[in-house]
């Protein structure tokens, strides 16, 4: 396991633009990854798993951006983010075998 990822990693992990990710940065104050030398983002597991959570509360859930801003105020138990990103797994995996029948 890596300790740091580009941004082009991240975006592809989640399915979101690099643009995206820039603009959640802007927006969320907790959201801060790292620069290197030369400028380029470097992503933390922790920053990741708050992306994942960002994504889920304004992509899936439909909150506003405000919205999901207080819904992070709130300590979700990382328990929680790994049974959405399982059933998220479930739900892909039963889709593809649908789709194969």
């Amino acid at each position: 396991m890596k300790l740091y990822y580009t941004i082009s990693e991240v975006a592809d992990q989640l399915g979101v633009t690099q643009s995206l990710l820039r603009f959640w940065e802007s927006e969320f104050p907790d959201l801060h990854p790292t620069k290197n030398t030369r400028g380029v983002r470097m992503y933390r597991q922790e920053d990741i798993d708050l992306l994942k959570r960002i994504k889920h509360l304004t992509k899936d859930c439909g909150f506003t951006l405000d919205g999901a801003r207080e819904q992070l105020r709130t300590p979700m138990a990382s328990d929680d983010m790994q049974l959405i990103d399982t059933l998220k797994d479930l739900r892909a995996f039963l889709t593809d075998l649908k789709s194969q029948l």
